[in-house]
C-alpha cells in the first residue's frame, strides 16, 4: 500500500488522550491509530478518515475539528464487535486550497478502495461526497450511490458546493453512476423540476413519510449500493441540535442509527460519509454522541454482512414460488438474516424486502420489480 502518511495531521486525536482514559473493552483502547511513523491497516476490515473540509458549504469557514468531536463520543463506546477490526488513519491535513484538500481525501480513498478496505469518513461538507464517488471513478467500476438528505443538492453552480455537487456526480462525463436514490427528502424544500430530473435518470427517490411508513423498504435500497452519504440535515432538529438551519421534522435519532446499520450490512458498500457536523453548535455534544452511536450500528451492521450465506447456497435460503400479473418469479428468504430477494424476468437475484413479496403474493406489481425493469431496458 502507497504510504499515505504525508496526507494527514501529524497528530492523531488519541494521542493527545492521557493514559488510561479508557477502560479495557471501550473502542478507545482498541481502535489501532496511525502515528507519523506507522500507517498500516493490512488487517483492517474498516478505516476512519478524518476531514474537517468545509469550503465547500462557506469558503471562509475555518477548517472543523468535528472529526475529533465525533472520536471524543466514539471511543467511549463499548466493543461488541470484536472480530470487526478498524483502524483509524486520523485527519487528513488542510490544503493551501479547497482543491487541494479535497485532492488529499481523493488520494487516501482511493488507495483504500482498491486496498479492499471499507472507510468511513468523517466530514467535513457534504460535497466531499465526490471524493468519496471519485476513489470508484478510478477504478471505472459502475456503481449505486445513495444520499440520505432532507434537500437534493442539484444546485447549478459555476463552483462544486454543498448544494450542487449531485449536478456533478448525477450529469459528468464520463459517468460511473448506474443507479442513484435520495433517502428523506423533504418535499416543501425541493424544488418539483429536480425531482423530474432524477426521475427522468430512472433514479430512485424516497419522500420523508414514504421512508418512515415503510421503513424496511430501505434495507434493499441500501443492500445494492457501493456508496453511502449521510447528511445531518436528514435528521431532525429535536435529535441532532446542530441543525439550525435544519428542519423540525426529519429523521429520529433511531432512525438513522437504522440506515447505517442497513448500509452496515451491504455486501457491496465499502464508502460511508457523514458530512454537515459542526462541533460549535453541539452544546452538550449530543449529535456528536447520535454520530458515534450511527458509526456502532454500522460496523454492527457489518456484522450481519460477514455471516450471510451466497445465494448459490440454496439450503440456506427459502424459496417462494410466486405468480402476479402473469409473471412467474421465485422469492428467496435468508434463514441466517430473515432478509429476501426476487428473481427478475432475466434470472437475476435482486435484494427486495418483505413488503414486495406481500405485494406479489396479492397479484400487485411490486414498485421495486417495475424499477428494475426499467433500469434494464
Amino acid at each position: 500500500m502507497q504510504d499515505l502518511r504525508p496526507f494527514f495531521e501529524d497528530r492523531h486525536f488519541l494521542e493527545e488522550q492521557p493514559e488510561g482514559s479508557y477502560q479495557p473493552l471501550q473502542w478507545g483502547a482498541n481502535i489501532p491509530y496511525a502515528t507519523a511513523s506507522r500507517f498500516d491497516w493490512e488487517e483492517a476490515d474498516i478505516v476512519l478518515v478524518g476531514c474537517g473540509e468545509v469550503r465547500g458549504e462557506n469558503h471562509e469557514a475555518v477548517y472543523s475539528q468535528a472529526p475529533d468531536a465525533i472520536r471524543e463520543q466514539l471511543y467511549q463506546l463499548y466493543n461488541w464487535h470484536q472480530t470487526v477490526k478498524i483502524a483509524d488513519a486520523g485527519n487528513i491535513r488542510q490544503g493551501a486550497s479547497l482543491e487541494d484538500t479535497r485532492a488529499a481525501l481523493s488520494a487516501v480513498l482511493e488507495e483504500l478502495q482498491a486496498a479492499g478496505k471499507v472507510v468511513i469518513v468523517l466530514g467535513g461538507s457534504h460535497d466531499l461526497t465526490m471524493q468519496q464517488y471519485d476513489a470508484f471513478k478510478k477504478t471505472g467500476k459502475m456503481i449505486n450511490a445513495a444520499v440520505a438528505d432532507m434537500l437534493v443538492d442539484l444546485d447549478e453552480t459555476e463552483e462544486m458546493t454543498s448544494r450542487s455537487f449531485l449536478m456533478d456526480m448525477l450529469t459528468s462525463q464520463p459517468n460511473y453512476v448506474r443507479h442513484y436514490s435520495h433517502i428523506g427528502f423533504q418535499s416543501y424544500y425541493v424544488h418539483p423540476r429536480m425531482l423530474e430530473t432524477l426521475d427522468k435518470l430512472r433514479f430512485d427517490f424516497f419522500r420523508l413519510g414514504r421512508v418512515r411508513e415503510h421503513f424496511e423498504d430501505m434495507e434493499p435500497v441500501l443492500r445494492t449500493s457501493d456508496l453511502f452519504s449521510f447528511d445531518i440535515s436528514a435528521i431532525r432538529y429535536s435529535d441532532a441540535p446542530v441543525n439550525t438551519e435544519g428542519s423540525p421534522n426529519g429523521f429520529t435519532g433511531d432512525e438513522a442509527c437504522v440506515l447505517t446499520r442497513f448500509a452496515g450490512m451491504s455486501n457491496k458498500l465499502t464508502s460511508l460519509g457523514l458530512y454537515g457536523y459542526e462541533p460549535r453548535k453541539d452544546r452538550y455534544r449530543m449529535t456528536a454522541k447520535l454520530l458515534s452511536q450511527m458509526i456502532w450500528y454500522f460496523i454492527d451492521g457489518y456484522l450481519i454482512r460477514k455471516s450471510e450465506a451466497r445465494l448459490t447456497d440454496h439450503e440456506e435460503f427459502v424459496e417462494f414460488y410466486v405468480t402476479f400479473t402473469s409473471n412467474d418469479t421465485i422469492f428467496l428468504k435468508s434463514k441466517r438474516t430473515n432478509r429476501w430477494w426476487m428473481k427478475l424476468p432475466n434470472n437475476m437475484f435482486v435484494p427486495c424486502s418483505y413488503n414486495d413479496y406481500l405485494l406479489a403474493s396479492n397479484n400487485e406489481i411490486p414498485e421495486r420489480w417495475l424499477r428494475e425493469q426499467e433500469r434494464l431496458l
